[in-house]
Protein backbone atom coordinates (compact mmCIF):
# COMPACT_ATOMS: atom_id res chain seq x y z
CA UNK A 1 0.00 0.00 0.00
CA UNK A 2 1.59 3.27 -1.09
CA UNK A 3 0.24 6.66 -0.15
CA UNK A 4 1.32 10.05 -1.35
CA UNK A 5 1.58 13.23 0.65
CA UNK A 6 2.92 16.72 0.21
CA UNK A 7 4.88 16.56 3.47
CA UNK A 8 8.64 16.54 3.01
CA UNK A 9 10.63 15.96 6.19
CA UNK A 10 13.64 18.09 7.01
CA UNK A 11 16.42 15.74 5.96
CA UNK A 12 19.61 17.79 6.26
CA UNK A 13 19.93 16.70 9.91
CA UNK A 14 18.80 13.13 9.27
CA UNK A 15 20.69 10.44 11.12
CA UNK A 16 22.09 7.73 8.85
CA UNK A 17 21.43 4.11 9.77
CA UNK A 18 24.27 1.96 8.44
CA UNK A 19 24.35 -1.75 7.75
CA UNK A 20 23.49 -3.79 10.86
CA UNK A 21 22.48 -0.68 12.81
CA UNK A 22 19.22 0.21 14.52
CA UNK A 23 18.11 3.74 15.33
CA UNK A 24 15.43 4.60 17.87
CA UNK A 25 13.69 7.80 16.82
CA UNK A 26 11.41 10.08 18.81
CA UNK A 27 9.52 13.14 17.61
CA UNK A 28 10.89 15.18 15.98
CA UNK A 29 13.39 12.93 14.27
CA UNK A 30 14.37 11.83 10.81
CA UNK A 31 16.56 8.85 9.90
CA UNK A 32 17.57 7.37 6.59
CA UNK A 33 19.29 4.34 5.17
CA UNK A 34 20.27 2.96 1.79
CA UNK A 35 19.22 -0.61 1.02
CA UNK A 36 19.91 -3.25 -1.59
CA UNK A 37 19.17 -6.84 -0.60
CA UNK A 38 19.06 -5.77 3.04
CA UNK A 39 15.74 -5.08 4.72
CA UNK A 40 14.77 -1.76 6.23
CA UNK A 41 12.33 -2.58 9.02
CA UNK A 42 10.44 0.24 10.66
CA UNK A 43 8.43 -0.37 13.81
CA UNK A 44 6.33 2.68 14.65
CA UNK A 45 4.06 3.68 17.51
CA UNK A 46 1.84 6.48 16.17
CA UNK A 47 0.48 7.63 19.53
CA UNK A 48 4.01 8.00 20.95
CA UNK A 49 5.49 9.22 17.62
CA UNK A 50 8.36 6.86 18.32
CA UNK A 51 9.90 4.37 15.96
CA UNK A 52 12.85 2.12 15.31
CA UNK A 53 14.53 1.65 11.94
CA UNK A 54 16.75 -1.40 11.46
CA UNK A 55 19.06 -2.09 8.52
CA UNK A 56 18.91 -5.91 8.55
CA UNK A 57 21.66 -7.68 6.61
CA UNK A 58 20.85 -11.37 7.11
CA UNK A 59 17.87 -13.49 8.12
CA UNK A 60 19.35 -15.50 10.99
CA UNK A 61 22.19 -15.16 13.44
CA UNK A 62 22.81 -18.94 13.39
CA UNK A 63 25.84 -18.71 15.69
CA UNK A 64 27.43 -15.78 13.86
CA UNK A 65 28.54 -12.66 15.68
CA UNK A 66 27.35 -9.16 15.06
CA UNK A 67 25.27 -6.36 16.49
CA UNK A 68 21.52 -6.96 17.01
CA UNK A 69 20.62 -5.08 13.82
CA UNK A 70 22.59 -7.42 11.58
CA UNK A 71 20.15 -10.34 11.80
CA UNK A 72 16.35 -10.36 11.60
CA UNK A 73 16.06 -12.80 14.50
CA UNK A 74 18.03 -10.51 16.83
CA UNK A 75 16.86 -7.13 15.45
CA UNK A 76 13.15 -7.62 16.07
CA UNK A 77 13.44 -8.59 19.78
CA UNK A 78 15.97 -5.80 20.39
CA UNK A 79 13.72 -3.23 18.72
CA UNK A 80 10.72 -4.35 20.78
CA UNK A 81 12.71 -4.11 24.01
CA UNK A 82 14.09 -0.64 23.23
CA UNK A 83 10.75 0.74 22.04
CA UNK A 84 9.04 -0.59 25.17
CA UNK A 85 11.67 1.18 27.29
CA UNK A 86 10.67 4.43 25.51
CA UNK A 87 7.00 3.85 26.34
CA UNK A 88 6.11 2.52 22.88
CA UNK A 89 4.54 -0.80 23.78
CA UNK A 90 3.96 -3.64 21.38
CA UNK A 91 0.17 -3.14 21.35
CA UNK A 92 0.46 0.14 19.45
CA UNK A 93 3.16 -0.86 16.97
CA UNK A 94 2.86 -1.21 13.22
CA UNK A 95 5.51 -2.25 10.72
CA UNK A 96 6.68 -0.99 7.34
CA UNK A 97 9.17 -3.03 5.32
CA UNK A 98 11.46 -1.85 2.54
CA UNK A 99 14.36 -3.32 0.56
CA UNK A 100 14.97 -6.96 -0.20
CA UNK A 101 16.04 -6.37 -3.79
CA UNK A 102 17.59 -9.10 -5.94
CA UNK A 103 20.85 -7.20 -6.36
CA UNK A 104 22.84 -10.14 -7.73
CA UNK A 105 20.49 -11.50 -10.36
CA UNK A 106 16.89 -12.59 -10.17
CA UNK A 107 17.32 -16.35 -10.05
CA UNK A 108 19.51 -18.97 -8.47
CA UNK A 109 19.85 -20.62 -5.10
CA UNK A 110 21.06 -17.55 -3.16
CA UNK A 111 18.36 -14.92 -2.95
CA UNK A 112 19.43 -12.89 0.07
CA UNK A 113 16.72 -10.26 -0.32
CA UNK A 114 13.91 -12.80 -0.44
CA UNK A 115 15.31 -14.74 2.52
CA UNK A 116 15.63 -11.54 4.56
CA UNK A 117 12.06 -10.54 3.72
CA UNK A 118 10.65 -13.97 4.58
CA UNK A 119 12.41 -13.94 7.96
CA UNK A 120 11.19 -10.46 8.87
CA UNK A 121 7.58 -11.20 7.87
CA UNK A 122 7.60 -14.44 9.88
CA UNK A 123 8.97 -12.70 12.99
CA UNK A 124 6.41 -9.91 12.76
CA UNK A 125 3.60 -12.44 12.38
CA UNK A 126 4.86 -14.31 15.45
CA UNK A 127 4.84 -11.05 17.43
CA UNK A 128 1.41 -10.10 16.01
CA UNK A 129 2.70 -6.78 14.70
CA UNK A 130 0.69 -5.73 11.64
CA UNK A 131 2.56 -4.90 8.46
CA UNK A 132 0.83 -1.77 7.14
CA UNK A 133 3.05 -1.08 4.12
CA UNK A 134 5.80 -2.67 2.04
CA UNK A 135 8.06 -1.56 -0.80
CA UNK A 136 10.18 -4.63 -1.47
CA UNK A 137 11.84 -6.69 -4.18
CA UNK A 138 12.88 -5.55 -7.61
CA UNK A 139 16.47 -5.28 -8.73
CA UNK A 140 17.46 -1.76 -7.63
CA UNK A 141 18.59 -0.28 -4.37
CA UNK A 142 16.51 2.24 -2.42
CA UNK A 143 17.09 5.22 -0.20
CA UNK A 144 14.61 5.16 2.68
CA UNK A 145 13.80 8.11 4.95
CA UNK A 146 11.61 7.87 8.06
CA UNK A 147 9.95 10.88 9.73
CA UNK A 148 8.89 10.15 13.32
CA UNK A 149 6.46 13.08 13.41
CA UNK A 150 4.26 11.76 10.60
CA UNK A 151 5.23 8.09 10.49
CA UNK A 152 5.93 8.52 6.76
CA UNK A 153 8.54 6.39 5.06
CA UNK A 154 9.79 7.91 1.81
CA UNK A 155 11.26 5.39 -0.63
CA UNK A 156 13.46 6.68 -3.44
CA UNK A 157 14.79 4.64 -6.36
CA UNK A 158 16.96 6.28 -9.02
CA UNK A 159 14.90 7.16 -12.10
CA UNK A 160 11.54 6.74 -10.34
CA UNK A 161 9.18 9.02 -8.46
CA UNK A 162 9.47 8.78 -4.65
CA UNK A 163 6.85 6.66 -2.94
CA UNK A 164 5.51 7.50 0.50
CA UNK A 165 4.39 4.65 2.71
Amino acid sequence: MALTTTHAPETKNAQTVGMAQIAIVTDPGVVRTVLGSCIGLLLYHAARKTGALAHIVMAQQAGRTGPPGKFADTAVPWMLQELSAKGAGRAGLTAKITGGAAMFGGSGPIQIGAANLDAVVRLLEEQRIPIVAQHVGGSKGRRVTFDSHTGDVIVEIVGQQPVIL
